[in-house]
């Protein structure tokens, strides 16, 4: 990851990255609509409001990366990547509606968290793509929660979960641009 916010990280790494950032979390339902849908706690459901609007435009700063780096880069291996990121985004849609109280603000909050270490690099693709920066209107994590252990243990699996995708994104991007150096 830190690579990508090199001044030299080739153009089309920086495009890859977005257009899979896209392709995981830029359509509706978003993994955070999804776990606001299904909540039927007010606190969370709050906190969970102001999130969604945060990555709504969030998603907008994404689209406007996508358009601005152009096609998608062309890389061995592309349908099995496809693949790949229809099961991320399907991993994450589970995480979000999980039945189990607290996995899913639990991702959440990972995400949130998560994004705060994504959004630079995004940062760094707007410089070089020549688009307009934006604010990060992501909310702070989700404090008010009164839990029980049980309740804990799930959102510290739901957090595990979803760093542990979001690694698995990470890795195929990295073999995505060495299979590209490679050709």
């Amino acid at each position: 990851m830190a690579r990508l916010l090199r001044p030299t990280v080739p153009l089309r790494d920086l495009g890859d990255l977005c257009h899979a950032l896209c392709a995981v979390h830029g359509k509706r339902p978003d993994m955070i609509e999804g776990a606001l849908e299904a909540s039927a706690d007010p606190v969370e459901r709050d906190w969970l409001a102001d999130a969604a609007g945060g990555f709504a435009d969030e998603r907008h700063y994404l689209a406007r990366l996508v358009a601005a780096a152009g096609p998608l880069p062309s890389t061995p291996g592309q349908a099995e990547c496809e693949a790949a990121f229809v099961g991320l985004r399907h991993a994450f849609a589970m995480l979000a509606r999980s039945g189990r109280s607290g996995c899913a603000i639990g991702a959440i909050e990972a995400l949130v968290m998560e994004w705060r270490v994504i959004r630079p690099i995004l940062d760094r693709a707007a410089d070089r793509f020549h688009v307009a920066g934006a604010t990060c209107a992501m909310p702070a994590t989700f404090a008010d929660i009164q839990t029980t252990a049980g309740q804990e243990r799930a959102m510290a699996f739901g957090a595990q979960q979803l760093l542990v995708q979001h690694r698995g994104l990470w890795d195929l991007l990295e073999s995505r641009s060495a299979a590209r150096d490679a050709a």
